[in-house]
């Protein structure tokens, strides 16, 4: 029994890490862009559904009400907390997508979610324990071989 526990875990010991930071970095990237669209109108891209709409991105008419009402971030106002988490919702999706500063675009969704947790939703800890795992995860491996910033390391290794 011992036997065919040790190649069942030599086996799942072969599965690519350049594999697993790839779904990993997709998922994450899916979770926040799509939080994020839901904060603007003029941009609308949703790979899984096929809905594909380029314009100029400006907040919803919902958005500074929902973080007047629902999201209360310290420190800032619901207009400029609007503003970023839109921006940031996007752009740092973008980055880990495509493997581009990925270990930072990680650290910054990570902020993100610690805000989210211990401002926002503190009950939501399962959910953003899962982002942070993967966050985490990303931030200490990296992005793996099928990214950006692969490239640009192999680039510069001499």
């Amino acid at each position: 029994m011992s036997r065919l526990i040790t190649r069942a875990i030599a086996l799942l010991e072969k599965i690519p890490h350049s594999l697993i930071a790839f779904i990993a970095r997709f998922s994450i990237a899916a979770v926040f862009w799509k939080s994020g669209q839901t904060k603007v109108e003029g941009l609308a891209i949703d790979l899984i559904d096929g809905s594909f709409q380029l314009g100029w991105p400006r907040l919803a008419d919902s958005t500074i009400p929902l973080f007047k009402s629902e999201y209360h971030v310290p420190l800032l106002s619901p207009e400029i907390a609007a503003h970023m988490a839109a921006f940031a919702e996007h752009f740092f999706p973008l980055l880990i997508l495509i493997g581009f500063a990925t270990r930072f675009s990680a650290l910054a969704l990570l902020g993100m979610t610690l805000t989210i947790q211990l401002f926002v939703y503190p009950d939501a800890y399962p959910t953003h324990g899962t982002w942070a795992a993967v966050l985490l995860y990303l931030t200490a491996t990296g992005p793996g071989k099928l990214s950006i910033d692969h490239l640009i390391a192999r680039r510069f290794a001499n």
